[in-house]
């Protein structure tokens, strides 16, 4: 057989009608037990296998979800990408990835969207790092359900949003250190073009204000470099070191760790340090970070979950997931006089 086996070589195997496959294909249960067994082997001999796209034109589904990554400062993807196929799996779809990296046009994104509609995919999950990605999307009309993912701060009515709640988290991580009793808390930022960096600067200032206490801000990139950058800036500095810092993610957390450690600057001892995300490993660095713990893999299956409601003729809608505080060795009561 030079070509695929088809539907019709199943059902000469097995001695049935092609009709008889389709039902055994498709698990209708007005099939005989042992006819369905007898198919079932010959389906495994032969090697068949549907033709996806044949299905897709006569039902006009084609049972897949597209998933766009737009940005360049995503971390934790994988986890991610683990939620959002696990969730479609168990919904019955594929899952269709494209990627997109441009700044600052637009146009890119929009063609990237419009090759996932033209596959046909059901609905349109985009995993997204800025607000470019939403200009992007607002006011255009692609036909099949859209939900944002990881995105914050940016009101659009038309669009559906799934995200941790990037505020919450960095107000979790400044209030813990107001309560050990820190009074000066610098924070080294992420990428300040992206949603999470500006989203925690809004919940580290807002928490800071609320308790009356200070703090600079000194801008950074979400890499371990620029935490070790401004780590060393810190160490620099004509006046005191900060008795607290958050850092804009664990991976800065780390370069500040590694500074810290070429100054002589212990932590917690002398200067309690808070990342953000709970990255693997971040509980066994010296000493264990303590962090915001994101659920990536929740944030993940959320956006299906969403999308797949939204096919049923659900409206759009935001949805907000709480992220946790991890308390470990890194932060401690500042010193007395400090």
């Amino acid at each position: 057989m030079n070509r695929p086996p088809g539907m019709m070589d199943v059902a000469r195997e097995a001695g049935v009608s092609h009709i008889t496959v389709s039902r055994v294909i498709n698990g209708h249960p007005s099939v005989r037990p042992e006819t369905r067994t007898r198919v079932e082997a010959a389906i495994r001999k032969l090697g068949y296998r549907r033709n996806s796209v044949a299905r897709a034109l006569k039902s006009r589904r084609s049972s897949t979800i597209g998933v766009v990554i737009a940005g360049s400062e995503l971390f934790e993807l994988p986890r991610i990408l683990l939620g959002v196929e696990t969730a479609a799996k168990q919904a019955g779809y594929w899952v269709s990835l494209a990627s997109w990296q441009g700044e600052p046009s637009t146009g890119d994104l929009r063609e990237t969207l419009q090759r996932l509609t033209d596959q046909s995919v059901e609905a349109i999950a985009v995993v997204a790092d800025r607000p470019v990605v939403v200009e992007a999307l607002s006011g255009l009309v692609l036909g099949v359900p859209v939900a944002v993912v990881m995105s914050g701060s940016v009101p659009n009515p038309d669009l559906s949003f799934v995200e941790v709640d990037q505020e919450l988290g960095a107000r979790l991580a400044v209030r813990h250190l107001l309560d050990l009793g820190h009074r000066n808390i610098v924070h080294l930022t992420g990428a300040l073009n992206t949603f999470d960096a500006r989203t925690r600067v809004d919940g580290w200032r807002a928490e800071l204000d609320a308790a009356g206490a200070e703090g600079a801000m000194l801008e950074g990139d979400f890499r371990a470099e620029s935490g070790f950058r401004l780590a060393h800036r810190l160490c620099d500095d004509d006046t005191p070191l900060p008795t607290a810092v958050f850092a804009g993610n664990d991976q800065m957390a780390m370069g500040v760790l590694a500074a810290f450690a070429e100054r002589g600057v212990r932590v917690p001892d002398d200067v309690s340090l808070v990342g953000f995300d709970d990255i693997t490993g971040a509980g066994y660095l010296v000493p264990a970070l303590t962090t915001v713990c994101q659920d990536f893999a929740h944030l993940g299956t959320s956006a299906i979950e969403l999308l797949v409601r939204m096919l049923g003729g659900e409206r759009a809608e935001r949805q907000k997931i709480t992220p946790e505080l991890v308390v470990r060795r890194s932060t401690a009561a500042p010193r007395a006089g400090s």
